[in-house]
């Protein structure tokens, strides 16, 4: 094959053709939307990996990487031990749960745990930023959503009464029990279901008020959560059970993961629609130059080189688009994790600026992609131009 003809034949046909200025117009309607494209794809992409991030980042806290709980049988001091020896690098936090109604402007239920507030800040930033203004916490102090503590009204150190689930039996009949507590302060978790409806309490507290000296559960802190909750399994009896974050909030990323594929698979077909341009380019472009073909075929070129010019011509247009917008999707994601312009509501959100990440897998994909819709619309073309008839070509045109 000379390439040094195939070479400057792409060239060539790579000028403005004033005669023909239709083709090039069309070139460069395909070059922007591909360009268009791809820069879309890494925005969209980078944006959804952000915000499931942030999502994945506030559900692992408030439900914990690793949480083992009383099934057939009980979690207690002698467990919290075992798993400590066991498994020394791990941090780990027992709760006791409850449910109760705050009764301050009205009822409010929410969920209680009752931790060891020194224990669970070391597992839970978000407790920990809390308690950073907050010392001495006494037996019977609560510290609840910032949701809740706006609804009811309440300020720091007011005491209120707290209604708990449990009966307890007064004469012939049976009362809930009733306490009344400190709310020492709030926690912001950015997520409106926890702030409204959680609360934590001293652990000692709630086990005085409930005569309880088991444990609900414990929370466990571990980098590696998928692997280490397998290690945890083999060595805990069976009548305790555990469980991973990413259990208990199977559905939810299961929709995350199908949202993201679509949008992948809807913005894909700008690319689509983009080869589609390059396609009717090269056609166009192969009928006004038929006459070139066949004389170029006649002086010695071969089939193979003809259909290379063609798929050079349409892999050229194709490739810088997306190098252009690779570039560009660059830039805007660059612009919008650096600068606020565009702001979310803190409150829905938890986040104040739009969290952007675009994966190395997602930008692989793109690029792979959006390269084998290019090459798969250069070949048709190409092939119809190497498949000229030569002889029918120069007698009648």
């Amino acid at each position: 094959m000379n390439r040094k003809f195939v070479n400057y034949i792409v060239k060539r046909y790579l000028r403005f053709d004033k005669k023909h200025p239709f083709i090039y117009i069309s070139f460069i309607l395909a070059f922007l939307g591909i360009l268009t494209g791809v820069a879309t794809l890494m925005i969209a992409m980078g944006i959804m990996n952000g915000m499931d991030r942030e999502f994945e980042k506030k559900l692992k806290v408030m439900n914990y990487p690793i949480t083992v709980y009383s099934s057939l049988s009980k979690v207690d001091e002698d467990t919290l031990k075992f798993l400590e020896k066991k498994f020394p690098s791990f941090k780990y936090s027992p709760y006791i749960q409850t449910s109760a109604i705050i009764q301050k402007n009205g009822l409010n239920g929410v969920l209680v745990y009752g931790v060891d507030f020194d224990k669970e800040r070391k597992i839970n930033f978000i407790i920990d930023k809390a308690l950073k203004d907050i010392k001495n916490i006494g037996k019977f102090d609560v510290i609840i959503g910032k949701r809740l503590f706006e609804d009811i009204g309440v300020y720091k150190n007011e005491k209120v009464i707290m209604i708990f689930s449990k009966l307890t039996p007064i004469g012939f009949g049976v009362s809930p029990l009733m306490k009344k507590v400190k709310i020492r302060g709030y926690f912001d978790s950015g997520l409106v279901a926890y702030d409204k409806g959680i609360a934590y309490m001293n652990i000692n507290g709630l086990k005085a008020i409930l005569h309880q000296n088991y444990y609900s559960g414990i929370h466990i802190y571990t980098p590696n959560p998928f692997k280490d909750i397998e290690k945890i399994k083999k060595v805990l009896p069976s009548g305790i059970g555990v469980i991973g974050w990413w259990q208990q909030n199977g559905n939810f990323f299961a929709a995350l993961k199908m949202e993201k594929r679509a949008l992948f698979l809807v913005l894909m077909l700008i690319i689509i629609v983009a080869s589609l341009n390059i396609i009717s380019s090269l056609l166009m472009m192969i009928m006004s130059k038929r006459k070139e073909i066949a004389l170029m075929m006649s002086l010695g070129a071969t089939r193979k080189e003809i259909k290379k010019i063609f798929l050079k011509l349409g892999m050229i247009i194709g490739v810088f688009g997306i190098i252009s917008g690779a570039v560009i999707g660059g830039i805007g994601i660059y612009i919008l994790k650096n600068f606020d312009i565009i702001k979310l509501p803190e409150d829905v959100y938890g986040v104040s600026r739009l969290p952007v990440d675009l994966s190395l897998v997602d930008f692989s994909l793109i690029i792979i992609g959006a390269f084998l819709i290019v090459l798969i619309s250069s070949i048709y073309p190409a092939v119809k131009a190497s498949k000229t008839d030569v002889l029918d070509t120069l007698r009648y045109e």
